[in-house]
């Protein structure tokens, strides 16, 4: 049993310290080929996760295969705190996306996906739309040329009406970033310009005055876009929770392993 043991430790440390040669070359790779804003901030986390999992991977190869008890009780410990904080920060994604997850939204705004800053946690808002790190959102939405996309879609295809467009269900952030809020009552011509009514907007709505036919501003600094990005956030994380369970139970069944190991050091 515990050279079994032994044998899974090695295993599954090679397959980590394989992981976190990957993210560091993925680093080095935008440190190096990294143009926009975007890119650098990937960079930083990439070469940390790397380094981390390079670290912790190599104290249970040492560990395991050199009979060496100090750098397994080490590896162990690491183990051993990493499963409680990971619980904790599980537990935290769960209570920051749950605002506002069931609320049920009117016919008209599921038919565009729009939504509201205000339908999320206050934490997210006040991390995500503040206008530091709201600008700098925006100019990976730029970048990565969302908007452009919409009309991509068609481009084999001239005679596609603008009503179409209007009622198709498009993603959170699109929805959001690349078009004026229905309330506003514009006229579309086509996937990327409105025509404002000559009696001007049909609702109060300050996304309708900050609303610009010009792909550089659109409605990259709407409400509705900000909301956009954060429900597609929200998202991602729930998905990252459920993805932290998979990953706590193998991190237990990994210390479990790593505990029997041990004995034999």
């Amino acid at each position: 049993m515990v050279r079994i043991s032994n044998c899974i430790v090695v295993l599954v440390n090679c397959l980590i310290l394989l992981l976190g040669l990957l993210s560091l070359s993925l680093g080095v790779y935008l440190v190096v080929h990294g143009n926009t804003f975007c890119e650098e901030v990937l960079t930083d986390p990439l070469l940390i996760l790397g380094v981390c999992l390079a670290v912790v991977s190599l104290l249970g190869l040492i560990g395991s295969l050199c009979k060496n008890n100090f750098f397994m009780f080490i590896y162990l410990a690491i183990l051993f705190f990493s499963i409680p904080g990971l619980i904790g920060f599980t537990v935290f994604v769960f209570l920051v996306t749950n605002h506002g997850a069931g609320k049920v939204l009117s016919e008209r705004d599921l038919i565009i996906n729009q939504r509201k800053t205000a339908d999320f946690s206050n934490w997210l808002q006040k991390h995500f739309v503040n206008d530091k790190n709201w600008n700098q959102i925006k100019s990976c939405l730029i970048d990565a040329k969302v908007c452009r996309s919409i009309g991509n879609n068609n481009n084999n295809n001239n005679d596609v009406r603008a009503l179409v467009f209007f009622k198709k269900t498009l993603p959170a952030i699109q929805a959001g970033c690349c078009k004026p809020p229905t309330a506003c009552g514009f006229h579309p011509t086509n996937e990327t310009f409105w025509e404002v009514p000559k009696s001007g907007p049909a609702s109060g709505d300050p996304d309708c005055l900050t609303w610009s036919n010009n792909e550089w501003t659109l409605c990259y600094d709407c409400n509705s876009c900000k909301g956009g990005v954060i429900d597609n956030l929200r998202k991602q994380w729930r998905s990252l929770a459920i993805s932290n369970i998979v990953i706590l139970i193998f991190l237990i069944f990994v210390y479990s392993v790593g505990c029997c190991a041990r004995r034999s050091t």
